[in-house]
C-alpha cells in the first residue's frame, strides 16, 4: 500500500479548519448566546491560559492569530491521520464524506468530554453548535481529501 497524500490532506486540513472556524463563530453569534470572537478565545486559552477567555470576548489580534495557529495545526494533524484511515480504507468519494462526519463527532466527544479534564472551560462549548462544527469540519475534510487525492488501493 503507498503512503498519504500529504499536500491533500494537508490541503483539506487547512480549508476544513478554516471553514470549521468561520461557522463556529459565525452560528455562536448568531444562534448561540456568545461572542463570535469567543471561540478564538477559547482555542487561544490552550496556550495562552484561561486568563484570555471572555469577557470581554472583543477581538484582539494576537489572541486570534494564536487561535488559528493552534487550530490549524491540529486541523492538519486530524488530517493526516484521517488521510492514513481512508487510503487504508480505500474509501471513494461519499463514504470517505460520511466518514469524516463521523471523525469530526469523535472529534467533538474527544474535545469536550475527555479534555475538559485538562481545558474545563470547553465544557461551557458543549452542545448543538459545536457538534455541527465538527460534523462540518469532517464532511469538509472527508470529501475534499478524497477530492485532492486519488483512491490509493493497491488489492493483492
Amino acid at each position: 500500500m503507498q503512503g498519504i497524500d500529504r499536500k491533500a490532506a494537508i490541503g483539506a486540513g487547512l480549508v476544513a479548519g478554516v471553514a470549521f472556524m468561520m461557522l463556529e463563530m459565525v452560528l455562536v453569534a448568531t444562534a448561540g448566546e456568545g461572542s463570535f470572537w469567543g471561540p478564538p478565545r477559547m482555542i487561544a486559552a490552550i496556550l495562552m491560559g484561561d486568563g484570555v477567555l471572555p469577557p470581554p470576548a472583543s477581538f484582539d489580534l494576537t489572541i486570534f492569530l494564536v487561535a488559528m495557529a493552534i487550530h490549524l495545526v491540529l486541523s492538519v494533524l486530524l488530517a493526516l491521520a484521517f488521510a492514513l484511515i481512508a487510503d487504508r480504507a480505500g474509501w471513494a468519494l461519499g463514504t470517505a464524506a460520511v466518514a469524516g462526519m463521523i471523525f469530526g463527532l469523535i472529534i467533538y466527544f474527544f474535545n469536550f468530554y475527555a479534555m475538559t479534564e485538562v481545558f474545563p472551560w470547553f465544557a461551557m462549548a458543549r452542545g448543538a453548535i459545536s457538534i455541527f462544527a465538527h460534523l462540518a469540519f469532517g464532511l469538509v475534510l472527508g470529501y475534499l481529501y478524497r477530492r485532492l487525492a486519488p483512491i490509493i488501493v493497491q488489492r493483492v
